[in-house]
């Protein structure tokens, strides 16, 4: 079995969803494009799409709007499992919008870093 929350890799996990979330709220494509798995295999499923593979991903985050990005989080538990692989779950709460987002992630380590291969995005019907 894999140790679950070795303290360095917490650390490793949590700065690179920070990297993301600085990135998504910036709209930075590029670096959105980055921390993702370059594979057909990566999903992410959204409010209003379903996006297989990393072109999918892609061509969305070049076609959304980069209007209404901000958002603040909460209740954000990031896990580990060993040293290559870790989720990220939190809520988000935009002006406006009555009930939070929430968020979940899959995260592995890559040769080229940690990159997400699976992501989630939906609103909730209460808090």
């Amino acid at each position: 079995m894999h140790e679950v929350n070795i303290p360095e890799i917490i650390a490793e996990l949590t700065a690179v969803f920070q990297r993301y979330e600085r990135a998504l709220v910036t709209n930075n494509i590029s670096e959105l494009d980055a921390l993702f798995w370059r594979s057909p295999l990566t999903i992410r499923f959204g409010a209003s799409e379903n996006l297989y593979g990393y072109d999918a991903i892609a061509a969305f985050r070049k076609a959304r709007s980069p209007a209404g990005l901000q958002r603040v989080l909460s209740d954000t538990v990031i896990t580990t499992f060993g040293r290559d692989f870790g989720t990220v779950n939190t809520l988000f709460h935009r002006d406006g919008q009555k009930t939070p987002g929430r968020q979940s992630q899959t995260w592995i380590r890559t040769e080229d870093g940690w990159r997400i291969v699976s992501a989630h995005v939906s609103l909730t019907a209460a808090g």
